[in-house]
């Protein structure tokens, strides 16, 4: 890790471990009901997620659309209540936190949403936008919110002058950098940062990406950063955790998950990926839809689309492990692939 990261994060100096820990995270969402309060069927979105994450580090979460990686970034701001679990953020328990005291701890933690059109009130200008947080939490006076409002336009690459614009008189890569400075405006050490780009043109997504990297530079941010593009994910993670049907399979750092993949899931996401080089890919693609989330697969949730699985993944669930190079898998028929190629050498 950068030691500059460390340096810059607010309150760095209180702990030396992970600024978020997560914890056997889950959620359930009720589908309906049949009469006086009869549950009538349930989803196990998350389902048992940990991951810890360092001070100024970035955290990619990736995984097909379904998986849960949305509903695991809300929850660990407390954005939608766990059923059960814990989020540990600097030290803090945050779910055992009054109202009071989370909505202050909220000032440390932000997100910026996938739609940045849906995330701003029409209504408003961008420079009401942006100063919009420190209103709600009775930062400074009128001219210290006017000075910020000018640092944050200059920090995410906007004119002064587009502070009296209003959403739809900008672009969508304009936006989302009003989304950005609407988080940063109360110093937050921890921002999640759900799609941020999925939304956005090719180019304009390079650009916003380079804002995120120097932004997180400059300031020591701290990313989850969640997305389904293993190409934005492997350009701006330092770890990546791979989600399926509300569990994480793998995790890992960039270059392990990316060089060397362990998991049959992982492996399935990596081979699908368009590539311009010469040479075939490893055979390994998934077959069959996902099942549904509200009745998955006993034992391993991927064993009825894995291309290797055996009987023990039907009904045996796999646990995360950990293997080689700070990894950690999900898979009962997973080696580390260092390993392997030594023994093989050998």
């Amino acid at each position: 890790m950068h030691p500059k990261y460390r340096l810059s994060v607010p309150g760095a100096g209180v702990s030396d471990g992970p600024l978020l820990s997560v914890r056997d995270l889950r959620k359930e969402f009720v589908t309906g009901f049949r009469g006086a309060l009869k549950r009538r069927g349930h989803v196990l979105a998350v389902d048992g997620v940990s991951f810890d994450i360092g001070r100024g580090e970035t955290l990619g979460l990736v995984g097909e659309s379904g998986c849960g990686k949305t509903t695991a970034g809300r929850l660990v701001l407390r954005l939608v209540e766990p059923t059960s679990g814990g989020v540990t953020f600097d030290g803090t328990d945050i779910l055992a936190l009054p109202a009071p005291e989370m909505r202050a701890l909220r000032m440390r933690m932000q997100i910026v949403f996938q739609d940045p059109f849906g995330a701003l009130n029409p209504r408003m200008t961008v420079g009401e936008l942006i100063a919009e947080p420190l209103v709600i939490h009775g930062v400074g006076d009128a001219v210290s919110r006017e000075r910020k409002l000018r640092d944050l336009l200059d920090r995410v690459s906007l004119s002064a002058w587009q502070a009296g614009r209003f959403p739809h008189e900008l672009s969508g890569g304009q936006r989302q950098r009003v989304c950005i400075a609407r988080a940063l405006s109360l110093d937050p050490a921890f921002l999640v940062l759900d799609e941020a780009v999925s939304a956005l043109d090719v180019s304009v997504q390079a650009q916003i990406l380079n804002l995120l990297v120097d932004l997180r530079l400059d300031l020591g941010l701290t990313y989850l950063f969640i997305s389904h593009d293993l190409g934005v994910v492997h350009y701006i993670s330092d770890r990546v955790a791979v989600m399926y049907l509300g569990q994480i399979v793998e995790i890992g750092s960039r270059n392990t998950i990316f060089d060397a993949p362990s998991h049959p899931y992982t492996k399935a996401l990596l081979n699908s990926v368009p590539s311009a080089k010469k040479g075939r890919k490893s055979f390994f693609t998934i077959k069959g839809d996902v099942p549904s989330p509200t009745n998955p697969p006993a034992g391993c949730r991927f064993h009825t689309r894995c291309p290797i699985a055996v009987p023990r993944c039907s009904t045996d669930p796999p646990r995360l492990r950990a293997l080689g190079n700070s990894r950690q898998v999900a898979c009962h028929l997973a080696q580390d692939p260092a390993a392997t190629t030594t023994g093989a050498s050998e």
